[in-house]
């Protein structure tokens, strides 16, 4: 943590910021709160836990001039990896070729991750300062996901700063395929075993179609 800052919340909460939460009505709070609760600045067990269930985050960056810049990053669960206590590491995959991410990184190390799940509605904010990882071939293959076809370019290295999480308001949920194609399974089965019956006691259970995602 900076020595200029007293709370590692001063990451986010800027003294503008503050003249901004006192002024609308919520520095009371949060100044309770960061004396109290605040961030984590490391990363522990709780969001090893966030990270092996993270399929997708939006990862953002700023040039020199300030200009931000957001980027998606997906892939298997658990493709963004804790390394030790203060770092996350995630192999980075060829793509459209522009290197914004990576520019604005020579410029400006700060970096920001947002990470949504939207099945439980819950969200992760991390602070850090991200570097590129180009010649340590060890440590790049160790962060591809074993048996996912894609071309790793490099790995980016984040040093955490700070993290949050944030409340669920909302957030309206959604599920990937992972979790319905089961669930729509389970009721296809239980359907036919219901027009089984009724066919057996002499009825016509009606045409059914396939409702699952492919």
């Amino acid at each position: 943590m900076s020595e200029e800052r007293r709370y590692i919340t001063d990451i986010g909460f800027t003294p503008t910021v503050k003249a901004e939460q006192e002024r609308l009505g919520s520095r009371t709070f949060y100044e309770r709160y960061e004396q109290t609760m605040g961030w984590r600045g490391e990363v522990n067990e709780d969001l090893i836990q966030r990270l092996a269930n993270t399929d997708s985050f939006y990862f953002s960056t700023a040039n020199a001039e300030g200009q931000p810049y957001i980027q998606h990053r997906g892939g298997p669960k658990g493709f963004l990896r804790p390394l030790n206590k203060h770092e996350l590491g995630f192999a980075d995959y060829a793509g459209n070729k522009q290197y914004i991410s990576i520019g604005n990184l020579k410029d400006n190390p700060k970096c920001f991750l947002f990470l949504m799940d939207y099945p439980t509605r819950r969200r992760v904010k991390i602070w850090g300062r991200a570097r590129v990882e180009e010649r340590d071939n060890e440590l790049i293959r160790s962060l591809k996901p074993e048996g996912y076809n894609a071309a790793v370019e490099w790995a980016i290295i984040i040093t955490v700063d700070a993290w949050d999480t944030n409340c669920h308001q909302h957030i309206m949920p959604r599920y990937s395929p992972d979790l319905l194609e089961p669930a729509f399974a389970r009721l296809e089965a239980r359907i036919k075993q219901l027009e089984d019956q009724v066919r057996e006691l002499g009825g016509d259970p009606g045409p059914f179609e396939h409702v699952g995602l492919t």
